[in-house]
């Protein structure tokens, strides 16, 4: 009898199928041509397609459903249609090659739209997108692989769905660039954790790039997870000869290559973009007797946001306690008020004065708290990277926080209250994260460490019940007040010691709870933080504005070998041995610093405080054309120096954008009939075939906020129409984007044809499977290898600047 997939994945070496365009086009598949419908118009191909696969010594096949979904296919009947027919098609080819050993994976690829807030595809329309593939697939499938995957909240929404509709085993890789990056910033340190707190089967990488470039990615894929790690690299870099796509590795070099990915630890092994069944049997030649090493349990407690990772051990974390209305009058103005732009204020200066994780409480009785935590958490994770601490006593609003929170948050929090265990853990269980499990219990705060230790042990011995290991749990002792009960403080010191020491545990503090009712609160606050942390702290929830607070710190880490060659505290101390100035708050009446004004809030992607600001300062007298030489264009520019560099990232681009474009809205009714100066104009267009148009959207956006008008002819566009259009608008550059492999055809096809009708016009070209070679040899002027790539070359074709 065959194993079930879970009993042999991680025990044993197993292998992934090919590419399918690669195939299919050996088979007639044109350029341009949805390959989903072959599932109805020529079953016999799709089946043989699986049939060589299995023959060459796959385990797994995918089904041809990579790009079947309702944005691509309307009819929801024809769409049920193809990933039945697909799946079944898989299950007759593994018939007939004789294996009943095989499994059949249902495929499910990107959306091909960038999901809010950074695009316009919310959420939960994108759960319901791939909840319906889900719905029609899994019942012939024996798992769920979701593949390609480019944006860590897409790659959740996917998840979310297979888990919510069936209870198949769920694989998911993602792709990344030579540098580790995902299109969005993720990294396998952020990207890992979120996926193993929502219990997926199997993570790891495919497409993109070849085995000797992903093999640095492969080897962090096995450094960072608990899980069995999946790699299928593409054959190679792509390139055009005589009109067709080749790959620059030949089966055995790709065999050769993956001998290396074996060799590291990768648990299972195939191929993507010009693979084919001749690759993986050359592939399973080579590897099959090479030693397999079963996935190690890491048991590290980390948290993760949307492209960095923070472990919990390694030394003291900070979570910054700003985001809380608990005795803050401005902020519970600004969440009446729906003031999200101050909000994000505090989660910016915070980052900025040395916060590893944000706490974000948003609970008051008179508002939407599930709502209001919803829209923070989205908003705040588009221009702060960090880790959240999603911190409600509300159920729902938890829920809604953690479905909305990217990456693996802190869940504050549980108590030892029954009601409190069943009603938080099963949701940290669905969701993943790290309960912050707090010392009390029906009988209230106990008065000695053993009590409280027994409720620690007790949560954490609850958590084990839902599969939650005891590195996802850590322990707050609760700092209570001095001023009521003088002893407090040795009790709490004594718990966090026992955490350590005796639980092998992790704690937390909410620190400054100490000082309440005292003078100069600081001074205390500070010095019970050294003696928390010398006791073994792991992390404290207190304000990293406070100078007092942070001296304590950053001493600590200098002393206790913890800050190498002291650089956090040279960093952060001027020459004359006083602290930088902490970044400036608003003041109580809502009052921002000038420093903070329209720059800042294109900077740090704003919206609705970039057109305020802009507003204020046209009432002011400013002169509109300054404000947009001045401001706008630097702030962009400086925007765009760091998303080069890799300080920041795609979300962190595109708010920044959308705060320019706001904020020049409010400039233009100024105008009074004075007409700003367009750059110059430029078509993008996704090439024929192609219904992918995430990587054109971002390119429209940066480059109307640069300046530039942009005829956006859409996706899926002929050859004929971006020729006829530039002929007609008399264009002098045209931006082309193709992101998969069966469609580059049309992007040859499209230069072609500009070559003949317009010879004067420069052609930029980008998306997942270009690159500068296959850019030179399909004709195109210039390789955008990212987005501001092209805002760069288009400066340089209108004699504005050069191209970087």
């Amino acid at each position: 009898m065959k194993k079930a997939f879970r009993e042999k994945l991680g025990r044993e070496r197993l292998y992934c199928d090919g590419g399918t365009g690669s195939v299919l086009q050996a088979k007639g598949l044109k350029g341009g041509e949805l390959p989903e419908r072959w599932n109805l118009e020529r079953p016999e191909d799709i089946i043989d397609l699986a049939k060589g696969y299995f023959e060459a010594g796959s385990d797994i096949v995918n089904s041809n459903t990579f790009g079947a979904n309702r944005l691509h296919y309307p009819d929801p009947e024809e769409l049920a249609r193809i990933i039945r027919a697909g799946v079944a098609h898989v299950r007759e080819g593994m018939r007939l090659a004789g294996r009943d050993d095989g499994y059949v994976a249902l495929d499910i690829g990107p959306t091909g739209r960038l999901l809010s807030p950074m695009g316009d595809l919310p959420f939960e329309e994108a759960v319901e997108i791939f909840a319906e593939v889900v719905r029609a697939g899994a019942p012939g499938a024996d798992l769920v692989l979701i593949e390609t995957m480019s944006d860590a909240r897409e790659a959740k929404a996917a998840v979310l769905a297979a888990k919510e509709n069936c209870d198949l085993p769920v694989c998911v890789t993602c792709v990344f660039d030579e540098q580790g990056k995902m299109l969005t910033g993720g990294t396998v340190q952020s990207i890992v954790p979120m996926l193993e707190g929502l219990r997926v089967d199997a993570v790891g990488l495919n497409c993109s790039l070849g085995p000797e470039q992903l093999l640095p990615v492969a080897e962090a894929f096995v450094r960072t997870s608990s899980l069995p790690v999946i790699c299928n690299p593409n054959a190679g870099l792509p390139r055009s000869e005589g009109g067709k796509i080749v790959y620059d590795l030949s089966a055995e070099d790709f065999a050769r290559g993956m001998e290396k990915i074996a060799a590291c630890g990768v648990h299972v092994l195939g191929g993507c973009c010009g693979t084919t069944p001749a690759y993986i049997r050359q592939m399973t030649e080579a590897t099959r007797n090479l030693p397999f090493f079963a996935p190690e349990k890491k048991h590290r407690t980390v948290v993760s946001g949307i492209s960095g990772a923070v472990e919990i051990g390694q030394r003291p974390v900070l979570v910054g306690e700003r985001i809380n209305p608990t005795g803050k009058k401005r902020l519970k103005e600004a969440l009446r008020a729906g003031d999200f732009d101050y909000i994000l204020q505090q989660g910016i200066e915070q980052e900025d004065a040395g916060a590893d994780i944000l706490d974000v409480n948003v609970g008051l009785p008179e508002i939407d708290e599930p709502a209001v935590m919803e829209q923070v958490v989205e908003r705040l994770q588009g221009i702060v990277p960090l880790p959240l601490q999603i911190d409600t006593s509300s159920t729902a609003a938890l829920e809604r926080g953690l479905r909305a929170c990217v990456g693996k948050p802190l869940i504050n929090s549980v108590n030892g209250k029954r009601e409190s265990l069943e009603s938080v853990l099963p949701l940290a269980a669905k969701y993943g994260g790290v309960v912050v499990g707090l010392t009390l219990d029906e009988n209230g705060i106990p008065d000695s460490a053993d009590g409280r230790i027994a409720i620690a042990r007790r949560i954490i011995e609850e958590a084990a019940k839902y599969g939650i290991g005891p590195e996802d749990v850590i322990i707050d002792p609760l700092a209570l007040t001095v001023s009521a009960d003088p002893g407090a403080a040795k009790v709490t010191l004594e718990t966090v010691r026992r955490v350590r020491d005796e639980l092998g545990g992790r704690s937390i503090l909410g620190v400054s709870n100490i000082s309440f009712g005292l003078p100069q609160r600081e001074i205390v606050n500070a010095a019970f933080f050294t003696m928390a942390m010398q006791q073994g702290l792991s992390a404290a929830i207190m304000n990293p504005g406070s100078g007092a607070m942070m001296g304590a710190y950053r001493a600590f880490l200098a002393l206790g070998g913890m800050d190498p060659g002291f650089r956090g505290l040279i960093d952060a101390y001027a020459s004359a041995g006083e602290p930088k100035a902490a970044p400036k708050a608003a003041d109580a009446a809502g009052k921002e610093p000038e420093e903070n004004g329209l720059s800042h809030a294109v900077i740090h992607g704003m919206e609705e405080r970039a057109a305020r600001e802009a507003a204020a300062r046209l009432q002011a007298g400013a002169d509109p054309l300054v404000l947009v030489n001045e401001q706008l264009i630097p702030a962009l520019d400086t925007v765009g120096r760091s998303f080069e560099a890799g300080r920041l990232f795609l979300p962190q681009l595109l708010l920044s954008a959308e705060a320019a474009r706001a904020a020049f809205d409010v400039i233009k009714g100024a105008m009074q009939g004075r007409t700003t100066e367009v750059k110059g104009r430029v078509i993008l267009a996704t090439v024929k075939g192609d219904i992918h148009d995430i990587g054109k959207n971002i390119v429209k956006v940066l480059l109307e906020n640069y300046g530039y008008e942009v005829l956006d002819l859409g996706k899926d566009v002929p050859a004929e129409t971006v020729a006829e259009t530039a002929v007609r608008e008399n264009i002098a550059l045209v931006g082309l984007s193709a992101l998969m492999t069966t469609t580059v055809a049309g992007m040859e096809e499209t230069i072609r044809l500009l070559r003949e009708r317009k010879p004067d016009t420069k052609v930029v070209v980008g998306g997942a499977v270009m690159t500068r070679e296959y850019a030179e040899a399909i004709g195109a002027d210039h390789y955008a290898r990212e987005a501001m790539d092209t805002v760069r070359y288009a400066d340089q074709v209108f004699g504005l600047g050069s191209a970087k």
